[in-house]
């Protein structure tokens, strides 16, 4: 069972997440907050698997609490959700610790996926602000020599450059003249080369690294 605090300053939006998230029968929802302070006595206390964490709050924001709960609570998860896709809100939440950063114009379905893929150690940046992110990882991190032991073909860095681009594996197919399995492959071969679960952290590292370029 998925043990989940649910932290927003408005009651009848943590009413609903609380009823959209019970529907799946993995989750439970062990308790609710309305600021950063309740959330953090309710972690402390109930020591969820995950945090559902709004941002502007008053009194102590989402951000602050976030990077409390990962200093004080290190095991436990924090995905943002909120209606904020400023520049400001994303970096400062994804400094802080935030696993990932949803907005709350997502079906249901998706913020359940995200919740569990969180958990599974994924990281899910909303598809409206990726873009914001990885320009301000290319913009703002200086590149940094690669570990010796990852080193990678020229095929899977054309494949990991087009998914900078954005391009999903049926693009990359297409682009490439590959059939989507074959694109599946080398996408599983670079996770595990560069030690990641999914394209959103490869495609941070491969920027880091400098394996790749940022194509605005």
């Amino acid at each position: 069972m998925i043990r989940i605090v649910v932290c927003d300053d408005q009651e009848i939006v943590c009413e609903g997440l609380v009823r959209i998230l019970e529907s799946d029968q993995e989750i439970q929802v062990v308790g609710t907050a309305h600021n950063g302070l309740e959330v953090l006595e309710l972690v402390a206390q109930l020591q969820p698997d995950l945090v559902l964490m709004d941002l502007k709050m008053a009194g102590m924001n989402g951000v602050v609490a976030t990077r409390k709960i990962r200093e004080r609570f290190p095991s436990v998860r924090v995905l943002v959700l909120t209606t904020y896709d400023d520049d400001e809100w994303l970096f400062d939440a994804v400094r802080s610790g935030a696993a990932g950063y949803l907005l709350k114009d997502r079906p249901r379905e998706e913020l359940i996926s995200a919740i569990k893929g969180t958990l599974a150690g994924k990281t899910y940046i909303d598809p409206g602000v990726a873009g914001k992110l990885l320009n301000n990882v290319a913009r703002h991190t200086p590149p940094q020599s690669p570990p010796v032991e990852i080193v990678l073909s020229e095929r899977e860095l054309d494949i990991l450059q087009l998914m900078t681009e954005g391009l999903s594996n049926a693009d990359i197919a297409g682009r490439l003249y590959l059939s989507e399995g074959t694109v599946r492959n080398y996408t599983s071969a670079i996770f595990s080369k560069l030690n990641v679960s999914d394209r959103t952290q490869a495609v941070i590292l491969a920027l880091r690294y400098g394996l790749v370029d940022f194509k605005r």
